[in-house]
């Protein structure tokens, strides 16, 4: 057998595995085995599933991490180099390779990371994939939001170190410990009975500095997150949106070709028979 038919049959293997690999049920069958994967291990967390079923969990949760290994080594086989030109394949070769440290007793802190393998529903399913792309492609216009909340904590963190450090060394005196509580006071958490209105038996319009920065914070900052991210989505969408209208203009413009191929034919093929019978006339007469 000469080298081109072995690249022949290579290809041609690999053809096909990736066909296999790229059929729905595959999917939902990997699909089926994150989720029940996640499951066991939600349930391993407990004592008494640990002293009746450990062993069982931990024979699933072998056999669900060999299957994964098998499914990468064969995308590695189908795909060759071009696997690792999708960011998604690279984060399941992680995901599942976290999987594969040693769970020794100095690394058993590590056994707590195999519930990452439930992220691989993420690459899985398309449109948690569209979200986490909506999500990167937004960090860009999420900067000049953070430098401009960042300025924000900065200001009225001095501010609140220098007003109420004295009295509330707890969560004011230093800039870190300002910082740390008027990042509770943004989330809303306990801000009220937790923080202002103990600052406010001591200082009565504390009132007129806290209200502003929520205002500022959790209210006008925040909403620009959510504005960019709500703006990024809909602009993904409508690309998607396009792909697929010009995807689809393509397949019509291209039927539409052959069409026209097939009619010119006829329109030959017609010519041609009259002209033969013309031909056929003449010699008769």
């Amino acid at each position: 057998m000469t080298n081109t038919q072995v690249e022949t049959d290579t290809s041609s293997t690999r053809a096909r595995l990736r066909a296999f690999l790229d059929q729905p049920r595959i999917h939902n069958v990997i699909l089926t085995l994150i989720i029940f994967n996640a499951i066991t291990l939600g349930i391993s967390t407990s004592d008494w599933a640990q002293e009746n079923f450990g062993t069982v969990l931990a024979v699933v949760d072998k056999i669900i991490l060999s299957i994964f290994v098998i499914e990468l080594v064969l995308k590695l086989y189908a795909y060759g180099l071009s696997f690792f030109r999708n960011s998604w394949n690279i984060f399941d070769l992680l995901v599942v390779g976290i999987g594969l440290l040693p769970q020794t007793a100095n690394l058993s802190a590590l056994r707590g990371l195999r519930v990452i393998r439930a992220l691989r529903l993420l690459s899985v399913i398309p449109q948690m994939r569209a979200v986490v792309q909506a999500l990167l492609d937004a960090l860009p216009g999420m900067g000049a939001v953070i430098v401009m909340i960042s300025i924000v904590f900065y200001v009225f963190g001095v501010m609140a170190t220098i007003m109420y450090g004295d009295s509330f060394d707890e969560w004011f005196g230093t800039l870190g410990r300002s910082l740390y509580s008027l990042f509770q006071i943004m989330t809303l958490e306990s801000w009220s009975m937790g923080i202002v209105r103990p600052v406010m038996e001591v200082y009565p319009l504390a009132w007129a500095f806290f209200v502003p920065f929520i205002v500022i914070t959790a209210f006008s900052v925040l909403n620009l997150f959510i504005g960019l991210l709500v703006n990024t989505m809909q602009q993904a969408v409508e690309a998607d949106t396009e792909a697929e209208f010009e995807r689809l203009r393509d397949l019509v413009r291209a039927e539409t070709d052959q069409v026209d191929a097939h009619v010119m034919a006829l329109k030959d093929e017609i010519s041609a028979l009259r002209d033969e019978l013309r031909q056929t006339r003449g010699d008769a007469e």
